[in-house]
């Protein structure tokens, strides 16, 4: 159904320029694509081209692919000049159900036939989403993780009316393009790696709420807990290990009952003015004086060492590192 094979794109269209369609571009562009973003708030190409020169520097660090450069990034002044050459989209507008049905079938009306559409959304399932469009075969799910540009995961789904080739066209693009793909078999809301990130994170909030535990304190128990094990070793067979060599058989037969004890309340606390206070005050004060694009750094070049400390990454060489300074 398409026009292109995922190893013969040249040219991505990136539609919507915030933190994670910005994140694509960044991608795209450090993966050695022709990009071309539109954004419709006035001043998105210059908030565009700040976020892609913040990221340059770890981009740097991960690797360039030949030909990548800032200067393949065009600006459109409208949606149907973004997308008129694309041989892949990629939508990353503000998660508002209307407002993604609409601009997908403005998409779908605009961009060449053939061409795989995808969206970032980070909940909502396709099958909601491509009700307008006219030819809702080539619309997919592409959920990424915030940074785009250097977290790995995207998560591929279709809905209801979307054609299977376009699924399979979506992740294949995407492995080729530098992403670790999970392809789902069925829609999830959420999908896979949000839903069990929202379950912590109510929980969270629900020991703020309860004064049970301080903001601090609750990133500090997964920094230095199990997050050190997370990054390179999943929960499931994390636990297996706690079995023993029985493995997860055992560490089943020890540990369920607990499954049955108040360990966690998976309903979302109300997010009242004093918990919506207290949230915010303690990252800023873990924050400690530190600015956005302070942590952004700080973030980046974290889920770097991890990655070449876990192998994922070449380790630098002494040559690399004189090279950057």
């Amino acid at each position: 159904m398409t026009v292109t094979n995922p190893e013969s794109v040249r040219r991505v269209a990136c539609v919507g320029a915030g933190v994670i369609g910005g994140g694509w571009v960044a991608h795209f562009l450090a993966r050695g694509y022709d990009v071309t973003a539109w954004d419709p708030a006035p001043d998105a190409e210059q908030r565009l081209r700040r976020l892609v020169e913040a990221a340059w520097p770890a981009l740097t660090q991960l690797g360039l692919a030949e030909g990548a450069s800032q200067e393949r990034l065009t600006v459109a002044a409208t949606l149907e000049e973004a997308v008129a050459d694309a041989q892949f989209v990629q939508e990353s507008a503000p998660e508002k159900l209307e407002l993604k049905r609409e601009l997908l079938a403005k998409l779908d009306a605009a961009a060449p036939a053939g061409v795989v559409i995808a969206s970032s959304t980070s909940g909502y399932p396709m099958t909601d989403m491509q009700t307008e469009a006219a030819t809702p075969g080539r619309l997919v799910v592409g959920h990424p993780f915030n940074p785009p540009y250097l977290i790995p995961l995207v998560e591929v789904v279709g809905g209801e009316r979307t054609d299977a080739d376009a699924v399979a066209w979506a992740s294949r693009f995407y492995e080729i393009a530098g992403k670790s793909v999970i392809t789902m078999k069925s829609e999830v809301p959420g999908f896979i790696a949000n839903r069990l990130q929202e379950a912590l994170w109510r929980e969270a909030l629900h020991m703020v709420a309860n004064g049970e535990a301080t903001v601090q304190e609750i990133d500090d128990s997964i920094t230095e807990g199990p997050g050190l094990r997370w990054a390179f070793m999943g929960p499931m067979l994390t636990f297996a290990l706690a079995g023993g060599e029985g493995g997860m058989a055992h560490m089943l037969d020890h540990f369920g009952p607990s499954l049955k004890s108040p360990w966690t309340r998976l309903e979302a606390p109300e997010l009242d003015k004093k918990l919506y206070d207290a949230v915010v005050a303690g990252c800023d004060q873990e924050a400690n004086g530190r600015t956005i694009a302070d942590l952004v750094a700080e973030r980046d070049q974290g889920v770097i060492d991890v990655l070449r400390a876990t192998g994922r990454l070449p380790r630098q060489t002494t040559a690399d590192t004189e090279g950057t300074a």
